[in-house]
């Protein structure tokens, strides 16, 4: 059996006589493992590649059509090579999105904490009055005619007090950045 060529032996392989594989595996595997490790550079990954080259071999074995064994078991081997690397590359994007994702969000995060921090700065600088409608009207949500009951006034003079405490608010704010 050793004298036959890959072809005959494949051909063997095909027909069922599937331990003329082994054959083919001793002439082929450490050629076929030093191709994926000179791709791969990663001795686990080019022997798990290598194992799956036979394992497929052995699998699609009425796919060969008696040509060059070597051609066919070579395809085969850049084949799931190239599927093993658009794999780990897309894996690695995915990463790289979730990690950039979560840091945005992470910075994003620590911005709104540092404005809340100056706005409240900003918030304290005002009188008590103007604090107490800017919180009422703006954080609360208590609008211009119930501020009016609350503070005995009227609506529209409440409005106007509201919107002159947002424009100092602005300018302490503005003076704190």
């Amino acid at each position: 059996m050793k004298n036959l060529t890959d072809e005959e032996l494949m051909i063997l392989v095909s027909n069922g006589d599937l331990d003329m594989m082994s054959v083919l595996f001793d002439r082929y595997h450490v050629k076929i493992f030093n191709f994926l490790l000179k791709m791969t550079r990663e001795r686990d990954v080019s022997q798990d590649i290598t194992q799956e080259v036979f394992y497929k071999a052995l699998k699609y074995r009425t796919s060969y059509k008696k040509g060059k064994f070597s051609s066919w078991i070579y395809t085969i081997a850049r084949n799931i090579f190239s599927d093993h690397y658009q794999s780990q590359k897309n894996k690695e994007q995915r990463l790289d999105e979730i990690g950039y994702k979560i840091e945005r969000e992470e910075i994003y995060q620590l911005e709104k904490d540092e404005i809340k921090e100056q706005l409240n700065k900003a918030l304290a600088q005002l009188n008590q009055s103007d604090r107490e409608l800017v919180i009422m009207n703006r954080y609360q949500g208590i609008k211009y005619q119930e501020l009016a009951e609350i503070t005995g006034s009227t609506a529209g003079a409440v409005k106007t007090k509201v919107h002159r405490a947002i424009h100092k608010l602005k300018d302490h704010y503005q003076q704190i950045v």
